[in-house]
């Protein structure tokens, strides 16, 4: 049973939905423009949008990680303040009642549902995940055992998985470290996954490939909450000079092929990118100078909300809306693409993320605030 008792302390960062749709947008416009037609593929448009700036998901993906890194650390940095301590059972319930419930309908689809339809449309299934790892959130090594899963449902998922195993460390990390130590934590973390990226080709995929990206947004978190002149200086930046991650993010999505093109730069470059992803996390939270607060843009701040089930649940909003135009012939123009699949798939993914929230997740969030110490 929850202790209705427990004091609870609000604690809300009103930026971070905006980043985290924007986030979601990058990782869903690597997968639309989908198209049977030989013509546009060869297209210059399409060689730029999907051959280079949106051919993965990868930045999307690695901000949710920063993203992550930063609020866990952050909430967990707040609940030893107001304990003393850091309840690991109670967080794990939080991240349980958060994560499973969409997570697990989600392989249900991609193990049930969707080699169901594959074989109604006349095609056959190649399903070659791993129904184990993937039920014990460990699909990013199935990816790298077996390769991409046959069912878009369920190659979204390893991200997932890594945030489960983050999740499942993370927070023992800090109840087993005493607090005077916990500074060493994050670049120790950081020049573990550099040591794996030195020496192993999996690096994308693998947990200590990746973890590099919470670890920088926690130690954004660790210095944001435990140094007051440095949310100081942040808060005091100039805006020529708080500009600089949003730019340089930006030509990284342009140009991250060409920018990241040596074993060396290929091993340092979360460590890089992460760097100002956390400096765009400060920026929104804590200058008072910022020239884009997000949460200025209401649309983009309450979709922000919705981006788990966006995340697990866009890829089902593709496939119905690319099988249904690719049945009518209608993505064989470049128009096609740009003006029938891209909104009708984003509408669809929207609107099936907010059917998930209100009547599917909305339960298990209510009992997860029982559990909490911290709210929004």
């Amino acid at each position: 049973m929850a202790d209705m008792s427990i004091v609870k302390e609000k604690l809300f960062f009103p930026n971070l939905d905006g980043l985290r749709f924007f986030s979601f947008l990058v990782v869903f416009l690597s997968h639309t423009f989908h198209t049977t037609s030989a013509g546009i593929e060869n297209q210059e448009w399409y060689k730029v949008v999907k051959g280079s700036i949106f051919k993965d998901g990868d930045l999307g993906v690695s901000f949710f990680f920063v993203l992550s890194g930063f609020l866990i650390t952050y909430l967990l940095l707040k609940e030893n303040q107001i304990n003393s301590q850091i309840d690991v059972r109670r967080f794990y319930l939080r991240r349980i009642l958060r994560i499973w419930p969409l997570y697990f309908f989600s392989v249900f689809f991609g193990f049930v549902i969707f080699p169901y339809f594959k074989s109604l449309f006349g095609q056959v299934p190649l399903e070659t995940a791993d129904p184990l790892l993937c039920a014990t959130f460990l699909n990013n090594f199935n990816s790298i055992v077996n390769g991409p899963p046959d069912s878009s449902v369920l190659s979204v998922l390893w991200s997932v998985a890594i945030e489960e195993q983050f999740y499942l460390v993370w927070p023992l990390i800090f109840f087993l470290t005493p607090q005077r130590h916990y500074y060493l934590v994050f670049p120790l973390v950081i020049i573990a996954s550099l040591f794996y990226r030195s020496f192993y080709s999996d690096i994308e995929t693998h947990t200590l490939g990746v973890i590099s990206d919470m670890a920088m947004g926690g130690w954004a978190a660790y210095l944001s909450f435990t140094n007051q002149k440095f949310i100081s200086r942040i808060s005091a930046s100039p805006i020529f000079l708080s500009m600089v991650p949003y730019l340089v993010v930006f030509l990284i999505m342009l140009f991250k092929y060409d920018l990241f093109y040596t074993q060396a730069l290929i091993i340092w470059k979360r460590i890089i990118i992460g760097l100002f992803f956390s400096w765009i996390i400060l920026d929104q939270n804590f200058n008072s100078k910022c020239l884009i607060p997000l949460s200025r843009f209401k649309l983009v701040s309450s979709l922000g909300k919705y981006t788990y089930g966006l995340y697990c649940l866009h890829t089902i909003a593709l496939l119905i809306v690319t099988t249904l135009l690719s049945k009518l012939s209608w993505d064989v123009y470049a128009w096609q693409l740009w003006v029938l699949q891209l909104p009708s798939a984003l509408l669809l993914s929207i609107g099936l993320s907010l059917l998930s929230y209100r009547y599917f997740e909305s339960p298990f969030l209510r009992l997860k605030n029982k559990y909490s110490y911290i709210i929004k």
